[in-house]
């Protein structure tokens, strides 16, 4: 069930800040009303996209920023697993260098809540237990939250298809520009770019100027 226009599920479960600590607590509720949460799911630690991915996201740390936005990301690995992730080098496949928080989803709840967990825990009756059916691991799922923790954006790929971060950033100036203005944005729009009114009367003025 998609999340856009809801709340995101809380979240409360161990992470790596600053690409050193471990904390036991972490929380996006510590961003509610101060800043925007692009928060991405990758599949997992040591592999050959993700790092490509979260190097990505890295260098254009700067960006989201700017925009008064953080960037978080999450895997079911273990915080142990992503610590000694951090402390590889780029050259050797790892993500040293990496400074924004990255979850650790080892019950696999967050993922599950967000809808890109890639199968489910199902119960079988006859022998009364749980079982895990598909891939226990997380798509590449993407998520744009706003201040108050709404999720305003959401796109999931699969495990081989590695994202655009540059289109995050467009979202995210998209968003920024209505709820400062009240316009709506149309296709391919970039920040500096017309918008529109949510009107018969704007979409004709919109039109009539491109």
């Amino acid at each position: 069930m998609a999340l856009v226009g809801k709340k995101y599920p809380h979240i409360n479960t161990g992470a790596v800040i600053d690409g050193e600590e471990i904390v036991e607590n972490f929380s996006l509720d510590q961003y509610l009303g101060k800043k925007y949460v692009i928060l991405f799911f990758y599949p997992k630690d040591f592999t050959f996209v993700c790092p490509t991915e979260l190097h990505a996201f890295q260098e254009k740390l700067r960006e989201f920023e700017k925009r008064g936005a953080v960037v978080v990301g999450c895997s079911t690995d273990t915080e142990e697993t992503h610590l000694a992730w951090l402390n590889t080098p780029k050259e050797q496949g790892g993500i040293q260098g990496i400074t924004y928080p990255i979850i650790a989803d080892t019950s696999k709840t967050v993922s599950l809540n967000c809808g890109v967990l890639g199968g489910e825990y199902v119960f079988n009756n006859e022998t009364r237990t749980w079982s895990f059916v598909g891939n226990p691991v997380a798509f590449r799922g993407t998520f744009l939250i706003d201040k108050e923790g709404i999720v305003r954006h959401e796109s999931i790929n699969d495990l081989p298809l590695g994202r655009n971060i540059d289109e995050y950033l467009r979202l995210l100036d998209a968003q920024l520009h209505v709820e400062k203005f009240g316009e709506v944005c149309p296709a391919n729009w970039e920040e500096g770019e017309a918008a529109m009114e949510a009107t018969n009367a704007g979409v004709a003025n919109y039109f009539s100027q491109n």
